[in-house]
């Protein structure tokens, strides 16, 4: 196999016209450079310089491995200098999948974090159910999943739920149809149209049963998977939305929007999914720290 060292030695010395140049450059002494070149000339069966008075000129075979070798450490040099540049100019690329049902609000202010630190980072993002989404983490084509729920004994795969935050629930609608609503919170929901998350997500059983519990009866105008979609319909004035307190103040002022109540009885929580029991990427403790502390901390 071809000795890469040898090789460095006999282009420096064809650079510099002679071994003891190239020996004042590479700080070796002068026996070890000729040592080295009679080696990578055995190497290649063939003499790779012609002395010419004092100096040495390549051969003509000489001058194609010369060739080659000053391609290669010329790419060498513009990878050492590639890797010293500073980092924001290579970023590191994350894959983050999201779980259909987190409010695109809620991800927002979980992943913003991410792209502020000091580590330089491409962030890619994708929605899909979570089974989806805990597959392609197992198989390593997502760095992090966020979930409305943690991982379950029934998924086989390894993964590690850490749990961001929780925040209460509250309800809010149109200033006009808070005004044709009767009664204080939450009996005023009673016969109220509402806009509801479709059947099988986590909030939407969770509602169901505070609405049984509290014997309240709304009208169910239509339900979503898409939580934007349904905030759009409660900008029109079609039913109530639901929404997490944490980005309360947000919809209100982004679809102009009146507060009606909330309640601590119901909640959602929401988690980051890795395949690590103890994170060590930056990128996903900087996540869920960020989550922790500032998101979810009241």
């Amino acid at each position: 196999m071809l000795n890469y060292k040898h090789l460095h030695y006999f282009w420096v010395v064809a650079k510099e016209g002679s071994i003891a140049r190239a020996s004042e450059r590479l700080h070796i002494t002068p026996q070890t450079i000729s040592g080295q070149l009679s080696l990578l000339e055995d190497y290649y069966g063939i003499d790779l310089f012609d002395k010419v008075g004092r100096t040495l000129q390549l051969s003509s075979q000489g001058q194609q491995v010369f060739d080659y070798a000053d391609e290669i450490f010329s790419l060498g040099n513009e990878l050492e200098q590639m890797m010293q540049a500073r980092p924001e100019a290579h970023p590191s690329l994350f894959k983050i999948g999201v779980m259909d049902v987190v409010p695109k609000l809620i991800t927002h202010r979980i992943l913003l974090p991410a792209l502020k630190t000091e580590h330089a980072t491409r962030m890619v993002c994708r929605e899909a159910d979570l089974e989806e989404l805990l597959t392609e983490l197992t198989l390593h084509k997502l760095d992090l999943v966020i979930a409305d729920r943690p991982i379950t004994a029934s998924f086989s795969s390894r993964g590690f739920s850490h749990e961001l935050g929780k925040s209460s629930i509250c309800f809010l609608c149109t200033a006009e149809l808070r005004e044709k609503m009767m009664g204080d919170f939450p009996v005023s929901l009673n016969n109220a149209p509402m806009l509801l998350p479709t059947v099988g997500s986590q909030l939407r059983l969770d509602i169901d049963q505070w609405l049984n519990q509290n014997h309240i009866k709304p009208s169910i105008v239509a339900e979503f998977d898409d939580s934007a979609l349904m905030k759009a319909f409660a900008q029109e004035g079609v039913g109530i939305l639901i929404v997490p307190s944490v980005i309360k103040q947000t919809v209100m002022r982004q679809y102009n929007l009146s507060f009606i109540g909330q309640t601590a009885e119901l909640s959602q929580t929401f988690y980051a999914i890795s395949v690590e029991k103890k994170v060590r990427n930056p990128i996903t403790s900087t996540i869920i720290d960020t989550a922790s502390k500032v998101i979810f901390s009241s």
